[in-house]
């Protein structure tokens, strides 16, 4: 069955009257869809500089805005035609169609398992300027039946052109009577529905009583793989677990011995705001270590920078700078409990040993996140092809080709085990976690770079002259495991 469609082109401003065009020229022209441009034909202008011609005309009458182009796709029932046969069914209706006042681009996609044809037409005439207008019904007038009579002389099955407007009006006066009553605020019947289960649950001592209140209601149930039920005046039967959470049968089962009137009136219950008092142990600040008190001492005299006007603050930037610094290593200090040179050398060490683990954790989840790098690569491919899937699913069958290549795409991680949001979750978890740890390992080596400096500074204020002369942090090590006498 060959079956035709066409759509518009819209003008996107000023900036670029015909990108839309222009894009869509490129789009049906490409060579991997048409055996390396084989399957690419034209009718009053070139291949190559269709898009150039068509603008040049538009600028000859001064008709560069508003609707820039059309697009018709014929499409072919599955394994009816060959691509051949197809383009020469396609030139013929270009011929037809357009005649001698349009400029045209035919092409055939011969890479999906419906062959289709795309015909990209500039909406003004190169003849006499005039604008191609699209008129309500032009399609069954005009346009189906030449694709019907050239399907005659081809052997193929034609569309009932009668059938199709009738199926078309039914299918929109639904949409419209669904979209009316929803305006208007009319009952929905998924929310009468759900009132209804939710007053039997509340009645109903077992799951089975709770059926025949629900059938004394006057609604009818099926009982079978899911729930469904049908209120007077519904049509169809509908499945209780797609009311949302809470509806399906095994959760009516667990919520019916839970729910009762005491049940939803402490639900309702608003909580009695109450003054609480509490006593408050209040503790004596610590001592400070002679290395704390010397830190702080330098921040007490630098200190004094506050009491300087702040607009001069340029002239005394690198003390602010020290100011700051000093600040952090007292901080060091008293986060790590430090006293003395050995629990200095201690406490790097101990920063070293949580550097390295966090290094090691992180490269753990690289190596877990590698495992799923083809999956990963298959779900950005997905990604790519989102857009155009949403929009043939809304019924746009020019993004027929992306369509195609999202269901392989979804077979493939099918076949893993995986869905599309089920691998955008996974990659989310890994990513939350190399942030995560990556976050640590930074504050780590920040902690770590704090700890060297203070180090470096022990070093050129110390009186041991090992430690002065060398700056070797093994000396203490060695120090601290010499026997006491």
């Amino acid at each position: 069955m060959a079956i035709s469609k066409i759509l518009h082109m819209k003008d996107t401003g000023s900036g670029f009257h015909g990108k839309h065009l222009k894009s869509s020229l490129e789009y049906v022209m490409n060579p991997d869809k048409t055996q390396d441009g084989r399957l690419i034909g034209s009718i009053n202008c070139q291949v190559d500089t269709a898009f150039e011609q068509m603008k040049e005309t538009k600028r000859k009458f001064n008709k560069i805005d508003k609707r820039q182009g059309y697009h018709l796709v014929i499409s072919f029932q599955e394994g009816e035609v060959d691509p051949n046969t197809a383009f020469e069914f396609a030139g013929r209706f270009v011929e037809e169609y357009l005649g001698k006042d349009y400029e045209a681009v035919y092409v055939v996609h011969d890479n999906t398992e419906h062959v289709h044809a795309h015909i990209i037409f500039n909406s003004v005439s190169f003849v006499d300027g005039k604008k191609y207008r699209y008129e309500k019904g032009d399609w069954a007038k005009y346009i189906q039946p030449i694709t019907n009579r050239l399907a005659e002389e081809y052997g193929l099955s034609v569309l009932d052109i009668e059938e199709e407007l009738k199926d078309s009006r039914y299918r929109k006066s639904n949409h419209y009577k669904e979209w009316k009553e929803t305006r208007e605020g009319k009952f929905i019947w998924s929310d009468m529905i759900k009132r209804d289960v939710d007053a039997c649950i509340l009645q109903a001592g077992d799951f089975q009583q709770f059926l025949e209140i629900l059938t004394d209601k006057g609604y009818e149930v099926k009982q079978g793989k899911h729930l469904a039920v049908r209120p007077p005046g519904m049509n169809r039967f509908r499945r209780c677990y797609s009311l949302g959470a809470g509806y399906s049968e095994e959760e009516i089962v667990k919520r019916i011995p839970v729910e009762n009137l005491e049940y939803y009136r402490k639900q309702q219950e608003t909580p009695e705001t109450k003054i609480v008092f509490c006593k408050v142990r209040r503790y004596k600040r610590a001592r400070l270590s002679g290395l704390q008190k010397r830190y702080y001492a330098r921040l007490y005299r630098l200190g004094q920078l506050k009491k300087r006007a702040y607009s001069q603050a340029w002239r005394y930037k690198d003390e602010i700078k020290r100011m700051q610094q000093l600040q952090r290593q007292y901080l060091f200090l008293v986060r790590h409990d430090v006293h003395t040179a050995e629990e200095l050398v201690a406490a790097i060490d101990n920063i070293n040993t949580q550097k390295n683990e966090t290094h090691l954790e992180k490269s753990k989840v690289y190596r877990q996140k590698q495992k799923f790098k083809s999956l990963f690569e298959t779900a950005d491919k997905m990604k790519s092809v989102f857009e155009a899937e949403q929009a043939y699913q809304q019924g746009d069958n020019f993004f027929e080709d992306e369509h195609q290549q999202w269901e392989l795409y979804k077979e493939q991680i099918a076949s893993i085990g995986y869905s599309y949001n089920e691998v955008n979750l996974l990659k989310e978890h890994f990513s939350e976690q190399i942030s995560e740890v990556s976050q640590r390992e930074k504050a780590i080596s920040f902690e770590l770079k704090i700890g060297e400096a203070i180090w470096k500074d022990l070093i050129k204020d110390s009186d041991d002259d090992r430690i002065r002369e060398t700056g070797e942090k093994d000396i203490i090590r060695d120090s601290r495991k010499q026997p006491t006498r």
